[in-house]
């Protein structure tokens, strides 16, 4: 599993087109998660990158959530309004861990509330989730062509244009 620090280090490709997105849409991307039934639940969700980690934070309480605390698996996809694909699009997968941290917790609310106004500060949070990735993808037109960069853990990335 890798963090998200080191997912950008292993993927610049994919991660920095994963950034450009999640900026472009006010953090919004759409979370894939399994429900009890076996089906998949697409939910929007706000993830943050916060000390060297991406951590998928939203309500608590939500199926979102319930679905990750039964299966950790998830996908991330960046949240896209243009079907062209001009400003590119990225996705990554992995499994969440709760991390039990209320020192981590703080930090993070107070981070939180510096850049958005959101106050969580000295709240107590239930579930605490980063995201260890497992893969990643990315699609970006380059010089008229469909750029599809493909990230595994462990490999480099790597591209296949198609013409």
């Amino acid at each position: 599993m890798t963090t998200w620090d080191g997912f950008t280090a292993a993927a610049p490709r994919i991660g920095a087109i994963f950034a450009r997105r999640h900026r472009a849409t006010g953090n919004l991307c759409l979370l894939g998660t399994l429900r009890s039934d076996g089906y998949p639940r697409i939910s929007p969700v706000e993830p943050r990158v916060f000390e060297g980690e991406l951590w998928v934070v939203g309500m608590p309480g939500t199926t979102k959530f319930r679905d990750l605390a039964r299966d950790p698996r998830f996908t991330l996809h960046t949240a896209t309004v243009d079907t062209h694909v001009g400003d590119g699009d990225a996705k990554v997968w992995g499994r969440v861990r709760d991390v039990r941290d209320p020192a981590l917790h703080q930090r993070f609310a107070e981070d939180l509330y510096a850049e958005t106004g959101f106050d969580l500060r000295g709240q107590t949070f239930d579930r605490f989730l980063a995201a260890d990735l497992e893969g990643a993808s990315s699609v970006e037109i380059v010089d008229g062509h469909l750029d599809v960069t493909i990230w595994r853990a462990g490999e480099p990335e790597r591209v296949v244009r198609k013409h």
